[in-house]
């Protein structure tokens, strides 16, 4: 018994209520965001579009969703972190109720960059907010619960997807339309306003070019730290746009492909809490240049896979890297960005998952078709660029933090911290 306390304590412990409030919604978020699951088989089946029409489509969502991430976190820097959540989720609530009813495949294609729009805004508000109101001590673990339930989440998500798109598309839409709503509900109710206001800037300061996007913009450190999370995102990516490809080429049935998947979700689920004490004791760019060895080396193991045994091995691995780098990666996300740019920071980080859906499918097609197995070595050599830039970037990243601690401390401004 005493083991499991202390256990949960150093899962769990000392988070705030806000904290909890924050990771309610975005579970209820996640597990209602199934709708776009199946929006290229909706437009195919339901609304008679031809599969090239349905690409167009889920690829306005994707654009859409670029655009929200910026939107999300210019908003919350301004606006707050509590209202840019209440806007992003009750326009996305409104805007799928629209899309279960609707029946001209142009406006569909209007509503569903819209969407997108309104499902990425929120991302940089809710982990903007939870560096709000989480002690820094404790943030690792605060990112490692909020990355288990955005897996849960979308676990329950794929099945409830399945189950309602059988029986109805407008159902679908509707209950995904419920779910927003509801985070949104848990939001009004029990989230404040987390965003400090700072006085207003002195003559002095406005001098020159006050902070904004551009300054994460033309942040050396931050943006090298960017594109070695654009590399993991594109290993990420791998299990979603070329791993099917391969399976299918090596003569594997689409529900190994399935088994695979579940496998790695079951895993981040069932492990993902036993992380932050695995962690704790080690330098976090000691932790993602190991984890980023370990996506390089289950992909690159996929090079000899011709079975289902070694794509579930191969698995293991991977989802053991994805698993140890999600806190250290959002930590160090948080720890980059000025307090009153916080949010800003994150929309430019989050850019590079819509950056990675485009680049893994279109590079890794053409990859896979003219390498064949050999494209699991460019992936595995790949991470293994991504470990080594870790270990060369860290001592600079630390440095970067620690400048910045203290100019916060002396009231310096942001832009003598680069």
């Amino acid at each position: 018994m005493h083991g499991l306390r202390r256990w949960w304590d150093d899962t769990a412990g000392g988070l705030p209520a806000t904290f909890w409030y924050l990771w309610s919604g975005l579970l209820i978020n996640r597990a209602g965001a199934f709708a776009l699951l199946f929006l290229s088989l909706y437009l195919t089946a339901a609304r008679g579009a031809p599969p090239s029409l349905a690409g167009l489509v889920v690829g306005a969502y994707g654009i859409g969703g670029a655009a929200g991430t910026l939107l999300g976190g210019v908003l919350a820097d301004r606006w707050g972190r509590r209202a840019t959540l209440l806007a992003a989720h009750l326009a996305a609530a409104g805007l799928m109720a629209a899309l279960a009813f609707t029946t001209h495949l142009a406006v569909i294609a209007v509503l569903a960059t819209l969407v997108g729009v309104a499902h990425s805004m929120p991302s940089p508000a809710f982990v903007a907010a939870i560096v709000d109101v989480v002690p820094e001590a404790r943030r690792s673990r605060a990112f490692n619960l909020q990355f288990w339930a955005f897996n849960l989440g979308m676990a329950v998500a794929s099945l409830l997807a399945g189950v309602l798109a059988e029986a109805s598309f407008t159902a679908l839409f509707l209950v995904d339309a419920a779910a927003t709503l509801a985070a949104a509900v848990v939001i009004a109710l029990k989230v404040p306003e987390t965003l400090t206001r700072r006085p207003a800037p002195t003559p002095q300061a406005l001098a020159g070019r006050r902070p904004g996007l551009h300054t994460a913009l033309t942040d050396s450190t931050f943006l090298v730290f960017v594109g070695l999370t654009f590399l993991l995102a594109v290993l990420t990516m791998q299990t979603s746009t070329i791993m099917p490809l391969a399976m299918r080429e090596d003569g594997l049935r689409p529900s190994a492909y399935g088994l695979v998947v579940a496998l790695g979700g079951a895993l981040i689920v069932v492990g993902q809490l036993f992380v932050p004490r695995l962690i704790e004791p080690y330098r976090k760019s000691s932790v993602l240049a190991v984890s980023t060895g370990l996506m390089a080396l289950g992909f690159g193991a996929l090079t000899a896979a011709d079975g289902l045994p070694l794509y579930l091995g191969a698995a293991v691995v991977w989802t053991a890297g994805q698993m140890l780098a999600a806190p250290p990666n959002a930590q160090i996300n948080a720890d980059l960005a000025p307090p009153e740019l916080r949010a800003r920071y994150q929309s430019v980080f989050y850019l590079t998952f819509p950056a990675a859906s485009f680049v893994a499918p279109a590079l890794g097609g053409l990859s896979l078709e003219h390498l064949g197995e050999r494209h699991w070595l460019v992936v595995g050599a790949l991470g293994l660029v991504a470990a080594a830039g870790h270990l060369l970037a860290g001592p600079r990243r630390e440095r970067r933090v620690a400048a910045l601690r203290a100019a916060q401390r002396s009231g310096t401004t942001v832009g003598s911290t680069r």
